[in-house]
């Protein structure tokens, strides 16, 4: 019997979307409605073309999870039936045509789970139908399968989930990189995050840093590039590197793994699980060949597709301890392919990014795409969501609980990364499936924030607390109560688009911060001010004039001191010195 989490990994492995037999515990059941059941989403062509369509796809939560696509008018929902046959056509138009460059598509979405917003440059996307015991399959783009209709043409993603609790939305690395996408969340408070993604010339800079990696190590960083006529047409992860030649990275991480088992033979590997399990100790085995953790399990030396795939070998379920020991392979993971495991024994507490991808043998594929993106932020491999306690996420994620407008940017046009002054604490609980994730907001857990999100019977349970910085108070101006009611409609339209956040809002901050800095000033300080740049300019257009008898320059010496008389708010004047 299917579960939730077993179609989504599907989903992930075979490019393969059905509804599941049964339903895992679901994420709403453990709060109170956060969100609306629907969603405006905004679809904004960054590109140079004008031939840019999108499909949005996944489970439709109230609808018994059942496969999900929105039609080309971006407000109708498709549910297709059963096929008779495998590769069935869709039988509805589900092709979002985004219109010419600068402009902004905007289409409503269901409650969804497993949730894919799909983007194809020049061309429309196939999605085939297959017949299936819970209803249809959806078989989906493959940038491996090249069979498929779509292998050679300009396509990309970003997955979300969208349900009760709240709006979760990642930019993705994992399969490949292809076109840039940029997300911005806009929240009922009017807060915006941000992330930025790659520019337009990502995917080239992408290819050109593998390039450059594969003359220094000989690697086969090369390898993953995919041209189409001559251009480069995506960048693909290792693991589907893999996938494409089975050959590929095959002793890469021997040494390093040897290095790192050998390091914790004397020296214990101390692993924050950061969820009810706390801390953890482990050593490695008298032969070498496992690390051991007493009482919960081991892990035996990872292959190269363990580690960039992370669901296999060493990192694939286990019999028993399941969840506890997923959760230690995770941050065992993310820091073998960020090469930390062998300089940090404390995983993954007091890790900074700067520390990441340092050691020749590391994943430079996470290494370059998270450089080439402009805020450094994306999915790279499955566990880059992992992070210190103190923060520091580096996955590229939007959510909120109370979610009103997601801007989707694809063409990395005005590609900008957005400064975050303040955050709030945020705690993330991951299923098995690194798709289904979701960041709870800190409110639904109990004081000592130790309750575990379980969206099936193997959660890997992936955990950060992000310590917010302390909250300070501010002055806001606004607007009366009337206006605010009647500008409403228009300024949520104007909030939502790129133009405000790249240019306005920067300069309405900056108004803001002038008027409730001038209005904090006291009458007094005021009216010296203004009595000092007035008697500053009669001095500069009187002063000038010496009276008859003058030496020329004392009327500008007395006019000066009594400006400045009048700028102390006193009738004391103190001058020191001679004369001339």
């Amino acid at each position: 019997m299917t579960t939730l989490d077993d179609v989504l990994q599907q989903q992930k492995t075979s490019n393969y979307l059905v509804a599941p037999e049964i339903d895992g515990p679901q994420i709403q059941n453990l709060a109170a409605s956060a969100t609306t059941t629907t969603l405006s989403v905004g679809l904004y062509n960054s590109t140079t073309s004008s031939t840019v369509y999108a499909y949005i796809t996944g489970l439709a939560i109230n609808n018994s999870n059942s496969v999900f696509l929105l039609e080309s008018d971006g407000k109708t929902a498709y549910y297709p039936s059963n096929p008779s046959s495998n590769g069935t056509a869709l039988s509805q138009n589900c092709a979002i045509a985004l219109g010419a460059p600068g402009t902004t598509k905007t289409v409503v979405i269901p409650q969804i789970a497993g949730g894919r917003i799909w983007f194809c440059v020049g061309n429309t996307l196939t999605f085939l139908l297959n017949p299936g015991s819970t209803g249809p399959g959806l078989v989906e783009p493959s940038a491996t399968n090249t069979s498929d209709l779509n292998y050679s043409l300009s396509w990309d993603f970003c997955e979300f989930t969208f349900n009760s609790a709240q709006l979760y939305a990642n930019i993705t690395y994992v399969d490949f990189v292809c076109l840039p996408i940029a997300l911005t969340l806009t929240n009922s408070s009017n807060t915006t995050t941000h992330v930025g993604g790659l520019p337009s010339n990502g995917l080239a800079n992408v290819c050109n840093g593998l390039i450059a990696q594969n003359a220094t190590d000989g690697a086969g960083w090369n390898q993953l590039i995919v041209t189409n006529n001559g251009s480069n047409l995506r960048a693909l992860s290792p693991t589907n590197g893999i996938v494409m030649n089975s050959s590929l990275f095959q002793n890469y991480w021997t040494a390093y793994v040897n290095s790192c088992w050998a390091q914790y033979v004397s020296t214990p590997l101390v692993v924050d699980t950061q969820a009810t399990w706390g801390t953890v100790t482990g050593v490695t085995s008298n032969d070498r060949t496992q690390l051991v953790f007493s009482g919960v399990g081991s892990f035996t030396k990872p292959s190269a597709a363990d580690i960039f795939g992370a669901n296999s070998g060493a990192f694939a379920a286990q019999a028993t301890n399941t969840a506890e020991l997923l959760n230690i392979g995770a941050r065992i993971d993310a820091a073998l392919n960020r090469s930390t495991l062998l300089s940090d024994a404390n995983q993954p507490d007091g890790e900074t990014a700067s520390s990441f991808y340092t050691n020749s043998v590391t994943n430079h594929y996470s290494r370059i795409v998270h450089a080439a993106n402009v805020d450094g932020k994306g999915y790279t491999f499955p566990y880059d969501d992992v992070t210190p306690s103190s923060g520091g996420d580096q996955s590229g994620f939007v959510s909120d609980g109370s979610p009103t407008n997601l801007l989707v940017t694809v063409g990395g046009g005005n590609a900008y990364a957005k400064r975050s002054i303040e955050e709030p604490a945020r705690r993330m609980k991951r299923s098995v499936q690194w798709e289904a994730d979701v960041k709870i907001p800190s409110d639904l857990f109990d004081e000592e924030r130790d309750l575990d999100l379980e969206m099936g019977e193997h959660p890997k349970l992936l955990g950060e607390l992000a310590t917010a910085p302390t909250q300070t108070s501010s002055r806001k101006l606004s607007l009366p109560p009337f206006l605010e009611r009647m500008l409403a409609p228009y300024l949520s339209k104007l909030r939502t688009s790129p133009f405000y956040a790249q240019r306005l809002r920067p300069v309405i901050d900056l108004i803001n911060q002038f008027l409730v800095s001038f209005l904090s000033l006291s009458l007094r300080a005021i009216l010296s001010r203004v009595f000092l740049v007035a008697f500053f300019l009669l001095f500069y257009f009187l002063g000038i004039l010496p009276r008859e008898g003058e030496v020329s320059g004392e009327s500008h010496r007395r006019i000066l001191e009594a400006a400045i008389t009048a700028g102390n708010g006193n009738e004391t004047l103190v001058i020191q010195g001679g004369g001339r």
